[in-house]
């Protein structure tokens, strides 16, 4: 039955703990004294992120924006040559939507992915800017957590409709459609559908913005399990622009209705001609297919009896076993024995076979669907007949896209892990993909003008299309990698390693060029060493050629770089025991006392003796056990050995336990019970100042709790100290010690990065050139002395710790400020000179370092040895660590002081019209305070 909601529930006003959050943290940013500790993005770049949303300029698409799902909006004003990001003023790199109002150039962005992913992260409500993103104004539905659709009148800037997509792991009552026709200032709800079903896709038919469609997705994500349909997924439609709503998805349209709908997108022709493609989580009934097949298959061995499985035929059996890739100790003869003595049934022979992938995607649904309707929405029909298998696989949680041309009703796409295509209105499809072009597809721009002329937005980035999908072009060039992990190892220069989300594992020198040289040579600075959704990497620092990496649920592999060995290293459980539980994000840890021992985390400790080969479970079930459902539960999320002694482990589970071993892994101790409970234990770290002392951080992400948890033990975790302090509210990924100095902390949230000089009791961000992006890893490289940060969404960053490391707290209290000592300065005759006139000069630089505190402006005087001034220049200094940027030029006063001083030399005006210091012992004086230098 039709019927139509009055909705007008109420207006959103109030300011929100979310906006609190916001406004701590901006404040904590003004004011912290590292706020001028630059870092440096080093990519990678060629395999992107995942891309949410795109939005073209009409008139001009050579101009397009791209909204990262974790990586913020970019925009390219020469068809994907470069981007350049625009959202990172904001608070939030996460993007749910983006919608642009060309004739005025408003952006509206609305904050938190829509893809209901294991990182989908929430957002801060919707932003807008009108001038290009310099920008942003909040302005409302601060809880929203999730947008995921925006609608903006295209004769009415300031009236604009938005879906809800709501809270990913919790019920709210924010979800459903709001409005706003005052640009923001205001909103109202119009469509409430209950607090588990949000609104995921809205669109308005072309050229009518009062007939809308929206669709209501029911879904019930844990951190256990993932049920993406129910009664109230629903298609729904407004004739008013959006301020009433009628369902119109019912029993009698055709429309499929009940538990198993899933989500739905829509794709809108004209105000009669509409298509939807649904995940359809009903069951597929019964194919009939009796066809004979040859030999065992893993099912036969769940309802086998004992007496049916000591007649099978022994060949039969040992075809199976190696077939099914079981241990060579486990063969006919012995296994049939083990059943026939009761210590292992039938049914463990498929349980062996099981575990969180093969339960996973063994899930035997309908799948993608596509439906049109001719009628407005009123009735509806499926427009294929058979099914669209391996286009969602299991997941079509994270897709549910269809787009029409606006220039023939019949060409429809349809978005999965493949593009694929129809020509004749559903019937048929073709696939689309290219060898270029990475699968799994979120966004799609069709050009109105030229249909053949297609923008694609994917897992991998941005991808263009002049033939309707023939022949491909990529458009990579941001850094928005969404890294999961990463590590460094001890070469020269030093490479960086990282596993990715959907992208795999890669590595790269930290120094390599991240430009376009590469095109020129054919050859990217960074390698692929594994495909898959790329997990942690451990390198031997005896041969860095061994590399021990994976990907997702605990396949892992010990690589040999130098002969493109490949060896699957995964722990396997003994027949008769449940399959071992392994985390999306199984942990490894490589020994620091002996780099043959590998640690790795299931719902044991494993620990193997001899590079993965062999392993042993070095401990019983240290988790609560898990929980039924669909995903990995109950497993081990982070792993760290004391570098004081070998065997003093520490373990932590993602259901809210640590653990301590002293001996071992013989015997563990929990030591989690003051600590919060069920939370996901993001990281454990051993001190490497003290024996004593451990670090813990936790996680409620996979509750919707968003505080933040971090603490320090110094008696083995039997007692903890809080050490979160002032940092804002966010969850916490990561927290690592300085190498150099016991009181130095670092730490990662999912909304930046933090450093503590004194062992937590206060801390200090990073903001300078870094934005607001989910830290998920932090590294550092002993020899070098960088910091890196391994990001979800905006790539890798790396900065120096020299600096941070000369502080201490008496600096402070100090009247006068400090100016750190320099390395001495090479000089070079190509300083302002370049081989070429049609070439830039080279025009050098070196930084000053120093603590000052007290903010203003300063002079900053280069004098010679005996101190006569030799150039001058003003400076604006802030209370913390500066960084001053100095040219290595003298003014013309200058130079005839240095050759009165030293009559042996000459200083001639470089091509670039400018003098620059001579080799000579020298001292920079700021606020009455010197430091000597050397140019040599």
């Amino acid at each position: 039955m039709i019927y139509r909601l009055f909705l007008f529930l109420f207006v959103v006003t109030s300011v929100s703990a979310q906006q609190t959050t916001l406004a701590d943290k901006a404040q904590l940013q003004s004011n912290s004294i590292v706020k001028n500790v630059a870092f440096q993005n080093i990519g990678p770049t060629v395999m992107s992120g995942r891309v949410v949303d795109l939005d073209v300029n009409p008139e001009n698409p050579s101009e397009f924006y791209v909204g990262y799902a974790s990586g913020g909006v970019w925009q390219t004003i020469n068809n994907g040559t470069t981007f350049e990001p625009i959202l990172d003023n904001s608070q939030t790199q996460n993007v749910g939507d983006i919608a642009v109002h060309w004739q005025t150039r408003t952006i509206w962005v609305g904050t938190g992915e829509n893809n209901a992913s294991r990182s989908s992260y929430a957002g801060v409500g919707m932003l807008k800017s009108t001038d290009n993103g310099q920008t942003w104004q909040h302005v409302g539905l601060p809880n929203s957590q999730h947008i995921g659709r925006i609608l903006i009148n295209p004769n009415n800037v300031n009236e604009v409709t938005v879906g809800v997509t709501g809270a990913l792991y919790s019920k709210s009552e924010d979800r459903g459609v709001y409005k706003t026709t005052d640009g923001g200032l205001n909103w109202t709800k119009t469509l409430y559908v209950d607090d588990v079903s949000g609104i995921i896709d809205m669109q308005h038919v072309p050229g009518n913005y009062n007939t809308m469609f929206a669709t209501a997705w029911t879904k019930d994500r844990k951190a256990w399990n993932f049920d993406g349909s129910g009664n109230n997924s629903a298609i729904y439609k407004s004739i008013d622009a959006g301020d009433t709503w009628d369902k119109i998805s019912t029993k009698n349209s055709g429309f499929p209705v009940g538990d198993g709908v899933g989500r739905i997108g829509l794709a809108i022709y004209d105000n009669d001609n509409i298509y939807a493609i649904h995940d359809s989580q009903f069951r597929r009934p019964s194919s009939g297919n009796n066809a004979v097949r040859r030999g065992l298959q893993k099912d036969d061995f769940k309802t086998m009896s004992t007496t049916e499985f000591l007649n099978l035929d022994d060949k039969k059996l040992n075809g199976f076993l190696k077939m099914n890739g079981f241990q060579e100790k486990y063969r006919a003869e012995n296994v049939k024995q083990m059943v026939r003595s009761g210590n292992v049934k039938p049914i463990d022979l498929a349980h062996y076979l099981e575990d969180a992938n093969s339960m996973l995607f063994d899930t035997p649904v309908i799948g993608a669907e596509v439906y049109k309707s001719t009628d407005g929405g009123q009735t509806w029909s499926k427009t294929h007949s058979d099914y669209l298998d391996d286009l969602y696989y299991s997941y079509g949680y994270y897709f549910g896209h269809v787009y029409v041309s606006p220039a023939n009703q019949n060409d429809i796409y349809v978005y999965g892990v493949p593009i694929l295509k129809s020509k004749d209105g559903g019937k048929t499809f073709t696939s689309i993909s290219a060898e270029n072009v990475h699968a799994d597809h979120h966004a799609l721009w069709i050009n109105p003008k030229n249909p053949n002329h297609l923008i694609n937005g994917n897992d991998g980035g941005v991808n263009i299309t002049y033939d309707d999908g023939v022949n491909w072009i990529k458009n990579n060039s941001p850094s928005v990698g969404q890294f999961y992990a990463i590590n460094v190892d001890n070469q020269e220069p030093y490479r960086v390693y990282g596993g990715l989300q959907d992208n795999g594992v890669w590595v790269g020198a930290n120094n390599a060029p991240e430009d376009k040289s590469w095109h020129q040579n054919g050859e990217y600075p960074w390698k692929s060493l594994m495909g898959g959704d790329g997990m942690q990497i451990e390198i031997d620092n005896r041969n860095p050629d061994i590399v021990y990496t994976g990907y997702q649920f605990g396949n892992y592999y010990r690589l040999n770089r130098a002969n493109g060995e490949q060896t699957y290293i995964q722990p396997k459980h003994e027949l008769g025991e449940k399959p071992y539980r392994f985390n999306w994000q199984t942990p490894i840890y490589l020994s620091d006392h002996n780099q043959d021992i590998l640690y790795l985390g299931g719902n044991k400790l494993m620990r193997s003796l001899d590079q993965g080969n062999t392993w042993k479970a070095i401990s019983d079930d240290l988790t609560q056990g898990g929980k039924s459902g669909n995903v990995a539960y109950g497993t081990l999320t982070t792993i760290s050995e004391s570098p004081f002694e070998f065997g003093l482990l520490y373990v932590g589970s993602d259901d809210g336990l640590i653990h301590v071993s002293k001996n071992q892994g013989a015997t563990w101790d929990n030591i989690s019970a003051n600590l919060p409970s069920n939370l996901w234990v993001t990281r454990l770290v051993a001190s490497m100042h003290k024996k004593e002392r451990v670090y813990a951080t936790l996680n409620g992400y996979r509750f919707d709790d968003f505080s933040t948890y971090v603490y320090m033990s110094d008696d083995y975790g039997q007692t903890w100290k809080s050490i979160s302090a002032n940092i804002p509210t966010a969850p916490v990924n990561v927290i690592v010690e300085d190498p150099v100095k016991e009181n130095i902390l670092y730490l990662g949230t999912d909304n930046g990065a933090y450093v503590s000089f004194n062992n937590g009791d206060q801390w200090e961000a990073f903001s300078k050139n870094l934005p607001a992006v989910a830290v998920h890893d932090i590294k550092t490289q002993k020899e070098s002395n960088d910091l890196l940060l391994g990001t979800h969404g905006r790539g890798i960053y790396k900065t120096n710790l020299s600096a941070l490391q000369k502080y201490d707290s008496s600096m402070a209290l100090s009247s006068k400020m400090t100016i750190f000592d320099l390395e001495s300065i090479r000089c070079y005759s190509r300083w302002g000179n370049s081989w070429s006139k049609w070439m830039q000069p080279y025009e050098p630089s070196t930084t000053i370092q120093l603590y000052s505190t007290i903010s203003g402006k300063k002079e900053v005087e280069i004098l010679t040895e005996s101190g006569k001034q030799i150039q001058a220049f003003y400076v604006n200094l802030d209370k913390g660590f500066n960084f001053i940027d100095y040219d290595l030029t003298i003014h013309e006063k200058g130079r005839k002081v240095i050759l009165k001083e030293n009559t042996a030399i000459d200083i001639n005006k470089a091509k670039n019209d400018k003098y620059y210091i001579a080799k000579g012992n020298y001292k920079i004086k700021i606020d009455g305070v010197e430091k000597a230098f050397e140019v040599e």
